[in-house]
């Protein structure tokens, strides 16, 4: 089976209501540790790949693995996303090394701390788009900084990542401008910034309305209900994977991640992708932790990556069936990438905006 591109899916999941959880990788192990659970619960991946990804394996080794990973699971419909996409060429190499969907995030200039203003990441994420669409990969575009609404600042995640301090309206998308945005740019999905943050240190506090604002997914879904929306930095950070953390020698500070049920909501309410790295990279280092301490004599580097696959694994098929993502992988049939672009030029894919209610 051949990769999928992000739109397919996001039609799919919102025809049928349910979110796909997006897993970031760096190595050979998460990507065998996703598709594991994947083809356990026939669940359509979403695998994504960051700038630091991409020059920590190098696109070449990125590029192969997912080629075998297709090839050893040709059942299950694969996704390769670019995350945090920080200018065109980013964009653009990323879909020349295999890339169905990519992200530019034009929240912030390509430095990737700076916030950018509205009018730098309409026009950026509309030339990406144009460039994107033109060979039929699908792109996701940001509105609103990523970032925590408790302190006002940005947490960075490879070096990605808005420095010094944001004001409350930075940290909130607005609906009205995100009605204006999709118009503008033709992006297939929209990535909004409601309270999340990139890492493991998200709430100090078990969340709530003041620090992770869910009505502003559900307001903008109210006026922008067949848009994809994107919920970015939603691990969950289980108390267990903390525990066990700290259990083998880590020393973790208390920390609170996005509620399951929160994400639950905002998949009823237009979300249909989740992003999740920080849980992923938990679950393996825990177990990583506990072969060091049990077993001191152990050199062989299989006997810590094979348990923490393990790890992962499960914690993805966990996210698999909570997002009602398992079970829909046999139906789906990609659609090539030249048919999607057909698709695209014929205008059979702008965005449907004319029907968003007025606020």
């Amino acid at each position: 089976m051949t990769k999928i591109t992000l739109r397919q899916l996001l039609d799919d999941a919102a025809e049928r209501g349910y979110g796909v959880p997006a897993f970031n990788i760096k190595n050979m192990e998460q990507g065998l540790a996703i598709m594991e659970a994947a083809d356990a619960v026939d669940a359509p991946v979403i695998i994504q790949a960051s700038r630091g990804a991409r020059s920590y394996a190098g696109d070449i080794m990125l590029s192969r693995i997912i080629d075998a990973l297709v090839e050893m699971f040709p059942h299950i419909p694969l996704c390769l996303h670019q995350d945090h996409g920080n200018n065109e060429a980013t964009c653009a190499t990323a879909i020349q090394h295999g890339f169905t969907s990519v992200m530019m995030d034009g929240s912030l200039r390509s430095d990737g701390k700076t916030v950018g203003d509205y009018n730098y990441n309409v026009d950026i994420t509309h030339r990406v788009a144009q460039m994107a669409h033109w060979v039929g990969a699908s792109v996701e575009g940001e509105l609103g900084v990523l970032g925590s609404l408790e302190h006002g600042s940005s947490e960075k995640e490879d070096g990605h990542g808005a420095e010094g301090a944001l004001s409350r309206d930075q940290l909130l998308t607005d609906p009205n401008q995100a009605v204006d945005f999709v118009r503008a740019t033709n992006v297939d999905a929209l990535a909004i910034a409601m309270g999340t943050s990139h890492g493991v240190y998200k709430f100090t506090r078990r969340s709530d309305g003041n620090i992770l604002a869910m009505r502003v997914v559900e307001e903008i879904h109210r006026r922008l209900p067949n848009t994809h929306l994107v919920m970015h930095g939603s691990s969950s950070v289980p108390q267990p994977l903390q525990d066990m953390f700290n259990a083998f020698g880590g020393e973790m500070p208390q920390t609170w991640g996005v509620p399951l049920e929160e994400i639950v909501r905002g998949i009823r309410h237009g979300v249909r992708k989740v992003n999740i790295d920080t849980d992923c990279r938990l679950a393996m280092t825990a177990i990583f932790r506990k072969v060091a301490l049990q077993s001191k004599a152990e050199f062989d580097p299989r006997k810590f990556l094979k348990p923490a696959m393990d790890a992962l694994r499960d914690l993805c098929r966990e996210r698999f069936e909570q997002f009602s993502t398992a079970g829909n992988a046999s139906r789906i049939k990609p659609i090539p990438l030249a048919e999607m672009a057909r698709r695209y030029r014929s205008g059979a894919l702008d965005p449907k905006t004319n029907m968003t209610a007025a606020a």
